[in-house]
């Protein structure tokens, strides 16, 4: 019956004004609400990103008073790349040899170039090359060439880049001590664990990635770390007296060389090639390049600011084209979108205009410099930027052209077992992170007090505080009226139901179905169940009294039949890429696809609590899969909510997302988006739930749910059942197995809301 009332509301259009709920307007718009929601939040977004990072308070008056002033931007970029962890000390530099390689690979005009390793952070060594000149080095030079390229190829023991941008050879034909580090690469070789059959095709650099972000960790910021081991190796072997230190870079060095000179001040020299740019549009770029919160407070511009009164030279030149990531093939997949092209010379040429400010503020432009190379697409590496660059070091005798490439006295050489250890040792890493977590998030969390419920309260604003700021990101309020309208769907014998619309920000608003029951008496007010969707769903999935979905069994039809009021809000994660790429868009702001969710939600609960049939301190939410995700964080940050029932998710949340050991793993899939920078360190799901409690909560688990092993379940709920009997609160949590897949059970969940939302059990 009520698909006959929606087709033919569809067929007459805006010739029939079927009855809106009263007190709200008629909702006359048509259409797939799930997509448009998307598309609107797109808009939204596209906005926030157009923003430029906030102003800083920097203080121009000296060199001093300016490093002063910028000391914790610096801090916080060394935060949100992950560069948090203490690098090893001593840092010694080993020559790496064999019985059949010696240590010493090739001879050049006037250096020695050596395989070497040096400590970089617990059991991780960077390796690469280093080219000693046979004098007392003039400079010392971190090389860092893009990530597919090789040390051996960018000093020209192999193909793969021109003798005119060997710029590494070149510094070291010039006198310079200059160590070229091995980078994780692009390719996929590796990306996966064939021991339980999972194989990706992500990037090497996002297979890192992926498991760093969880943990409060980046790629960016374990690379930082390996230039600023080397810089520490420097300081070994001269002193502070010693010559100038300097870092240049292309390409994804390039990155790295602007992030290293930014994080680390003893750097005193900087060139970046074929990557300096507006950042508004790193969301389109390799998922590896994601920061959470970078454009809050550094483009580009900023990060050069913080090179600042240091010298920074900008090449415009060729960077890598990168088209995506590796092919998807049979059994390797996962990968997110992403591309890079050669920056705009305009938009570099603005971007370096924005950092002059500050050069010239502090009295020192002349130590930015723009060098273009063939209007900006041109070889990386020239001449013009090499002698700005040693002049910046101190060497101002004319540059000696490159001679002919060094031989290597290798017979054979394979790249490759170097390139894995760098890559199997930070996954090491990781995983030795992943191991440490739970200890990390006990000690973050050792300042809540359990000694009575009040105190626990209390103690946990703080920490609501940072899941909402830190982990989840906040968006201000809404800013429009919610404006409700409202059109009737379905009637039946049990209950009505509505569609609803409601503005959030302009082109953002909240969607969902209500039911409100038949037998509702004048004056009375019910309770309300929340029904969410999981991942690609949609209200109807839930509230359909003629669908019988395999995943929810039209379970908000079923509990409006029981006479609890039901909604089931629409939530944007819908459309795969299409919705995947909004946690991309929003990532770099600082905030998330539930930034989002949770104001849909707060406009939702206010439109509910002004029904004059509900009670607004009964309103319960149940969630199913993505809709349990949402289970965990949006009541957790929404205290409207007086319970929380997490279906078909709750697990260990941390090691489901950051594990390279369990199939179970996103680390393995293509849910790119599903990965929040710190989480690990400071919220699983029961330091959520936790922030839910006092308030009822509840887990229903199937034991043949393919989230995760029912033993992760029961380990991670156990914390939480601990919390509530310490609270006196045990009667207020549960946990319900049943022998069954990834649906909605509705058995003892339905008891459970029955009970804490004081309503008489009805079948």
């Amino acid at each position: 019956m009520g698909r006959f009332i929606v087709a033919v509301l569809l067929m007459l259009g805006s010739t029939v004004r079927a009855d809106p709920l009263p007190g709200t307007e008629p909702l006359s718009i048509h259409g797939d609400f799930a997509m448009k929601m998307v598309a609107g939040i797109d808009m939204f977004l596209m906005r926030e990103l157009d923003r430029e990072p906030a102003a800083w308070k920097r203080d121009y008056r000296s060199v001093e008073a300016y490093a002063a002033s910028i000391a914790k931007k610096r801090a916080r970029l060394l935060q949100i790349i992950g560069a948090v962890d203490p690098r090893r000390s001593p840092v010694t530099m080993a020559y790496v040899s064999t019985t059949e390689q010696p240590a010493v690979v090739a001879t050049g005009a006037g250096f020695t170039v050596h395989t070497v390793r040096w400590p970089v952070l617990d059991g991780v060594d960077g390796e690469g090359l280093l080219l000693e000149p046979d004098r007392p080095p003039v400079a010392q030079v971190i090389a860092l060439l893009d990530a597919d390229i090789t040390p051996e190829a960018a000093i020209g023991l192999a193909d793969g880049v021109p003798i005119a941008s060997q710029f590494a050879r070149t510094l070291a034909e010039n006198g310079c001590r200059v160590v070229v580090p091995v980078l994780v690469d692009r390719r996929d070789t590796w990306s996966g664990n064939p021991a339980i059959g999972k194989m990706t095709n992500q990037p090497h650099r996002e297979y890192v990635y992926r498991q760093a972000f969880e943990l409060g960790r980046h790629i960016i910021g374990y690379e930082v770390q390996n230039v600023s081991a080397l810089v520490d190796w420097f300081g070994r072997q001269v002193g502070d007296a010693g010559p100038r230190i300097g870092v240049i870079g292309h390409g994804e060095g390039g990155l790295l060389a602007l992030y290293a000179g930014a994080a680390d001040p003893r750097i005193d020299a900087v060139a970046v090639g074929g990557y300096f740019d507006d950042r508004q549009r790193v969301w389109s770029e390799p998922i590896y390049r994601n920061v959470w919160s970078l454009l809050r407070d550094f483009g580009d511009a900023e990060l050069a600011s913080l090179i600042a009164p240091r010298r920074l030279v900008i090449e415009a030149c060729a960077g890598p084209e990168i088209d995506g990531p590796p092919t998807v093939r049979s059994g390797r997949g996962g990968a997110a979108p992403g591309k890079l092209t050669t920056p705009e010379l305009a938009s570099v040429r603005a971007e370096v205009a924005r950092a002059r400010v500050h050069y010239d503020r502090l009295g020192v432009g002349e130590r930015l410099d723009l060098v273009v190379s063939d209007g900006g697409r041109g070889p990386y590496g020239t001449e013009d930027t090499l002698k700005t660059f040693l002049a910046s070091l101190g060497i101002t005798r004319e540059i000696r052209s490159a001679g002919p490439p060094p031989t290597d006295l290798r017979e054979t050489f394979d790249p490759s077992p170097r390139a894995r250890r760098w890559f199997d040792q930070l996954c090491a890493f990781n995983q030795a992170l992943l191991r440490q977590s739970e200890k990390t998030r006990d000690a973050f969390w050792s300042k809540a007090d359990r000694t009575s419920v009040e105190s626990w309260e209390a103690t946990c604003t703080a920490y609501r505080k940072h899941f909402a700021e830190e982990v989840i990101g906040a968006f201000d309020p809404p800013s429009l009226p919610a404006n409700p309208r409202t059109r009737l769907l379905y009637d039946t014998s049990a209950f009505r139901g509505y569609e609803v619309l409601l503005d959030v920000w302009p082109d953002v608003f909240a969607y969902g179905i209500l039911l409100v029951p038949k037998d509702i008496r004048p004056g009375e007010r019910r309770p309300v169940v929340v029904c969410q969707h999981g991942l690609e769903g949609k209200p109807t999935d839930v509230a359909d009294p003629s669908l019988d979905n395999p995943y929810y069994h039209r379970y908000a039809a079923k509990l409006a039949e029981r006479g609890f009021v039901t909604y089931a809000p629409q939530n944007p994660y819908i459309g795969r890429d299409k919705f995947r790429v909004l946690q991309r868009k929003a990532n770099p702001i600082g905030r998330s696809l539930f930034s989002v969710i949770v104001r849909q939600h707060e406009r939702t609960l206010e439109f509910l609590k002004r029904r004059p049939f509900v009670d607004p301190e009964r309103i319960g939410f149940y969630g199913l899969s993505y809709g349990g995700k949402t289970a965990m964080r949006v009541p957790a940050l929404v205290k409207d909510y007086c319970l929380s029932i997490c279906s078909a998710d709750f697990n260990e949340w941390i090691v489901k997302n950051t594990t390279t050991d369990a199939r179970y793993s996103y680390i393995f899939t293509g849910e790119y988006e599903m990965f929040e920078f710190g989480l690990g360190e400071t919220f699983n799901y029961a330091e959520m739930a936790g922030l839910i409690a006092p308030r009822p909560f509840m887990v229903e688990r199937g034991h043949d749910d393919g989230v995760a092993p029912d033993e992760w379940v029961a380990y991670e709920y156990a914390k939480v059942r601990r919390l509530y009997v310490k609270l006196g609160l045990a009667d207020r949590t549960e946990i319900e197995f049943f022998d069954g897949p990834h649906t909605i059970n509705g058995q003892g969940t339905f008891d459970f809301l029955g009970r804490h939302l004081d309503w008489p059990k009805r079948e």
